[in-house]
């Protein structure tokens, strides 16, 4: 409703009066404070203020201008500050952290730590926490599925967590992906948002993926980086089939099979002779 206070969220509510510790707010059904240390320099009288409401550690309603790193119904990526009997707070922005009770963490959670949660507010208490266990936040139907995660397909993804396999990524929000840890050849950065490549869209509905191009798109651009390389270094690569894979990684950032399947086109093309030791422009 659209004259209704929202917890968790941005609110735009008009001033009603000043008092010396802050202002208040038309909070619809009751006044709301904006404590004093939040209040900006100019302001009028029967203005409103952008504000975000939430609850202090008296479980009172209470505004501020301060902008926390997410709102509810948002997922983001918050450092553990301290844990206590009852679960972890976490570090977001307020002067009050945001807990994840112990039933919603999958883990045991470390200061000190970053972990992807999920914001939400608790309908028995009304109040606003975070849960760990994302999977149980993400959409159960996706309209047009199968299209939105074509092989091929470029989509924003958050990587979140290492695992044996190699870096599990939040994908658009909505669904889970893999990024496989033989297949990356750049720095990743958990928290950070990225572009990544869909490679499959598997039975169980999650996703294998690639920091890079996937299929005729990226092998292209592989021949390309390979021919560049051979440009920069005088017209020879001292590479070759038969090179270990870490000297290729160290070399072109690139995998062993991609290296091969670069100089193979190439040969093919009659743009590089391949020698023992090394490859040329011919």
């Amino acid at each position: 409703m659209e004259n209704e206070l929202k917890i968790g969220e941005y609110n735009h509510l008009r001033i009603i009066k000043e008092v010396p510790f802050g202002l208040y707010l038309d909070g619809y059904e009751d006044e709301i404070l904006l404590p004093l240390q939040y209040v900006p320099e100019t302001y009028e009288i029967d203005s409103s203020i952008d504000v975000f409401i939430y609850r202090d550690s008296e479980d009172r309603i209470i505004a501020t201008t301060l902008k926390p790193y997410a709102t509810i119904k948002q997922f983001a990526y918050l450092e553990v500050k301290s844990v206590t009997p009852l679960g972890v707070f976490l570090e977001w922005g307020l002067a009050k952290d945001l807990f994840v009770p112990f039933s919603q963490q999958y883990q045991k959670m470390v200061v000190g730590k970053f972990y992807l949660v999920y914001i939400y507010l608790d309908a028995q208490t009304d109040r606003i926490v975070a849960s760990a266990r994302i999977e149980n936040f993400l959409p159960a139907f996706i309209e047009d599925e199968e299209n939105r995660f074509a092989p091929g397909t470029k989509i924003e993804a958050v990587p979140f967590e290492y695992t044996d396999l190699g870096i599990k990524c939040l994908v658009d929000n909505c669904k889970i992906g893999m990024l496989f840890k033989n297949e990356i050849f750049t720095n990743v950065t958990l928290g950070q948002s990225t572009f990544v490549y869909i490679e499959n869209l598997r039975e169980d509905g999650r996703l294998d993926l690639r920091l890079e191009p996937v299929g005729r798109v990226r092998l292209d651009a592989q021949v390309e980086k390979v021919l560049q390389a051979i440009k920069d270094n005088k017209g020879v690569l001292y590479l070759h089939d038969k090179s270990p894979a870490e000297d290729i990684y160290d070399q072109l950032g690139m995998s062993k099979k991609d290296f091969k399947k670069a100089i193979g086109g190439l040969y093919k093309s009659k743009l590089i002779a391949l020698h023992s030791d090394c490859v040329s422009l011919l």
